[in-house]
C-alpha cells in the first residue's frame, strides 16, 4: 500500500485508505512466518546465532535508537501491524483495523493475546505505552516520532504543556485502541510497524522501573523473549510460546553476539559459531566471495551513512565551512577503495527510491572531484581559513574497523585538498550517543536507516526539535516545505526541502548502504527487506 500512496495527491489518499481498510477488515491470516518447502527436512537443533554488530544500549524499545537495539527489538515485540517482505501492510497484534476519514483509526487487537508471563496483553497497555514514548521523562530518541505521526497533542505532550493523558490515543475497552490524528498521515500505518512503537507492559515497568529490561525481568509479545544478556558478550532470545502465531516460528534460539571486529567476526563463522555474519570489508572480500560464494548476500537497503555537523558550534555555524568539506570529501575512494561492497556514494540524505520517489542530487554532484576541490577551497578560504589558518577539528565515531577507516580516508582527502587538521576520536556506541543528544562534539559519524518507506523518514530529522536532530539545525522553510510534502506526497514539494538540505548542509552525506552478510547455507528463510530488516521468525535450520 506505501508504494502506492507515495505517487498520489492528497486528495485520492482517502480512496486508498479505505479501499486498503476494506481488504484489511476480511477474514486475513497471513503473517510473518517461517514458510519451510514440504520438500525440506529441517535440523533437529532449531537454534542460530547471529553476529548483532555491536552491543546495544537499551532493550527498552522507547529508549533505544539504532540498528543494534531494532535487530534485536523486532524479534522480542511485535507492534499493531507490521509489514511483509515486500513493504505491503500486514495484520500483527491487532487483527483489524478501520477508518472512516483517515484521521481516526479503531485499532482491534487479537483475542487471547498475551505477554511472554502469560499475562493478558490489552488495549491499555498500547496507550500506556504510546504516552510513555512521548512523556519528557522517558527521554525517548524517538520521542518526536508520533509528532511526525501527527498524533493529536503529541508536541504539546513532550514538550511538558499538555499531560500524557491527553495524547490522542485511548482504550475504547479492553481490546479496541482508538488514535486520533491532526490531519490525515498517508504513511501512517507503516509509522506503526517501527520498533519504538512496541507496547510494553504497564505492569511489570511500574513494578520494576528501569530494570524491567533484565533477563529475570523482561516481558515482550513478540516471537522470542530474552533469556539472557551478558554485556559486551551475547544477547539469548528463546522462543515465546505464549506469542499468538508461535505454531509458524521454527526457532527455538537465538543468539546475538556484539562483535564490531571483522576478523572475529570472520573467523568464528568459518569455525561455525555464527550462522548469520557481517561481510567484512574491502581487503577480506575477494578472498570472502571466492572461499564462501552464494553464502555471501549484499542487498541495498534504505540507510544513509553521513557526518553531522553540530550547526550550533563555531566554525560549522558557517555554511560555507559545511559546504567545503562536503565538496572536497571524496566518497568514491570510500565506496569503492575502502568498503567495496556494493555500496554507492551518497550526495543528499534521502536514500534513492524511499517510497517510490526519487530526488534529483545537488548540482556538484555532477562535478568531477578537481572543480568541487576547487570550490572548496574558495569557500574555506572565504570563511577565514587557509594555509596560516588552517581549519582544526575533532571527528568523532563510534568504534568499528569500518568507522576508523573510512574516518581516516576523509580526514586525508581533507588534509590534502584543503590543509584541515583533523583529530580522530572514537567512542562506544552508546556513549558516542550520549555525547551527541549532549551536543558534545563538532563532527560525528551518524546513519539513518528509515523507518518507514517515504523520503519524510529521513528529511524529518532535519526538522527544528526533532528528538533525533543530534545537528540542532534548524531552517523554518525547510520545516514547511517536509510538512507540505508529508501532506501531498509530491515530488516536488520533497525536491524543495532536499534542494535547501543540499544547500545548507547539515550533514555531509557519505554513502548509501548494502547489508553485507555471510549466511550459512543451512540457514532457510533468510531475506533482507529493503528496510534491512532480517526476521528470526522467518529463519529455519536445513538438517545437514
Amino acid at each position: 500500500m506505501q508504494k502506492i500512496l507515495v505517487k498520489i495527491t492528497k486528495n485520492k489518499i482517502a480512496k486508498i485508505f479505505i479501499c486498503s481498510v476494506s481488504l484489511i477488515l476480511g477474514n486475513i491470516t497471513f503473517s510473518y512466518a517461517a514458510i519451510v518447502p514440504p520438500n525440506v527436512q529441517l535440523a533437529d537443533k532449531q537454534e542460530i546465532t547471529r553476529n548483532n554488530f555491536s552491543e546495544p544500549s537499551s532493550l527498552d524499545p522507547h529508549k533505544s535508537e539504532g540498528s543494534s537495539e531494532f535487530d534485536i527489538l523486532r524479534d522480542f515485540f511485535e507492534r499493531l501491524i507490521d509489514t511483509d517482505k515486500k513493504e505491503n501492510i500486514i495484520p500483527a497484534l491487532a487483527e483489524n483495523w478501520e477508518t472512516k476519514n483517515n484521521k481516526t483509526w479503531i485499532f482491534h487487537l487479537r483475542k487471547g493475546v498475551k505477554w511472554s508471563d502469560g499475562s493478558p496483553i490489552t488495549a491499555h497497555d498500547v496507550v500506556f505505552s504510546f504516552r510513555r514514548l512521548v512523556t519528557p521523562d522517558t527521554i525517548s530518541p524517538y520521542g518526536s516520532y508520533l509528532i511526525q505521526a501527527t498524533v493529536v497533542n503529541a508536541r504539546d505532550v513532550l514538550s511538558g504543556k499538555k499531560k500524557p493523558q491527553e495524547l490522542g490515543v485511548k482504550a475504547l475497552d479492553d481490546a479496541t485502541v482508538e488514535i486520533v490524528l491532526e490531519r490525515p498521515k498517508a504513511g501512517f500505518l507503516q509509522m506503526l510497524a517501527h520498533p519504538a512503537m512496541s507496547p510494553v507492559s504497564e505492569q511489570v515497568i511500574k513494578k520494576y522501573g528501569n530494570k524491567w529490561t533484565q533477563p529475570q525481568h523482561f516481558v515482550s509479545n513478540g516471537p522470542f523473549k530474552l533469556s539472557a544478556w551478558v554485556v559486551n558478550e551475547k544477547i539469548i532470545g528463546v522462543r515465546n510460546h505464549h506469542y499468538w502465531d508461535d505454531k509458524n516460528t521454527v526457532i527455538n534460539k537465538v543468539t546475538y553476539l556484539p562483535l564490531s571486529d571483522y576478523k572475529a567476526d570472520l573467523n568464528r563463522y568459518m569455525t561455525g559459531e555464527i550462522d548469520i555474519s557481517n561481510g567484512g570489508p574491502s581487503e577480506f572480500l575477494p578472498t570472502v566471495k571466492k572461499k564462501f560464494g552464494e553464502q555471501l548476500h549484499v542487498s541495498p537497503i534504505m540507510s544513509v551513512y553521513y557526518y553531522l555537523f553540530n550547526t550550533q558550534k563555531s566554525p560549522f555555524n558557517d555554511v560555507r565551512v559545511r559546504q567545503a568539506l562536503a565538496l572536497a570529501l571524496n566518497r568514491n575512494i570510500i565506496t569503492d577503495k575502502v568498503l567495496g561492497n556494493g555500496q554507492k556514494p551518497a550526495y543528499d540524505v534521502v536514500s534513492p527510491g524511499a517510497g517510490g520517489i526519487y530526488l534529483k542530487p545537488p548540482e556538484y554532484a555532477s562535478w568531477t572531484q578537481d572543480q568541487r576541490v576547487a570550490k572548496a577551497k574558495m569557500l574555506l578560504n572565504e570563511a577565514g581559513f587557509n594555509e596560516k589558518n588552517p581549519l582544526r577539528f575533532t571527528l568523532l565515531y563510534n568504534t568499528s574497523d569500518a568507522h576508523k577507516k573510512i574516518a581516516i580516508a576523509a580526514s586525508s582527502a581533507w588534509k590534502k585538498h584543503l590543509g584541515v587538521e583533523i583529530i580522530l576520536q572514537n567512542q562506544e556506541t552508546k556513549t558516542q550517543n550520549d555525547s551527541m543528544a549532549q551536543g558534545n562534539f563538532e563532527v560525528t559519524r551518524y546513519a539513518w536507516n528509515a523507518d518507514y518507506s517515504s523520503p519524510t523518514s529521513f528529511l524529518d530529522i532535519f526538522t527544528s526539535g526533532n528528538t533525533n536532530n543530534h545537528t540542532q539545525y534548524q531552517n523554518k522553510e525547510f520545516d514547511q516545505w517536509v510538512l507540505k510534502a508529508d501532506e501531498t506526497n509530491d515530488p516536488a514539494d520533497y525536491q524543495q526541502a532536499i534542494d535547501i538540505l543540499n544547500q545548507e548542509i547539515p550533514a555531509i552525506p557519505v554513502y548509501y548502504y548494502v547489508r553485507v552478510k555471510l549466511v550459512k547455507p543451512y540457514v532457510g528463510g533468510f531475506h533482507v527487506d529493503s528496510m534491512g530488516n532480517i526476521p528470526t521468525k522467518d529463519l529455519y535450520i536445513i538438517k545437514h
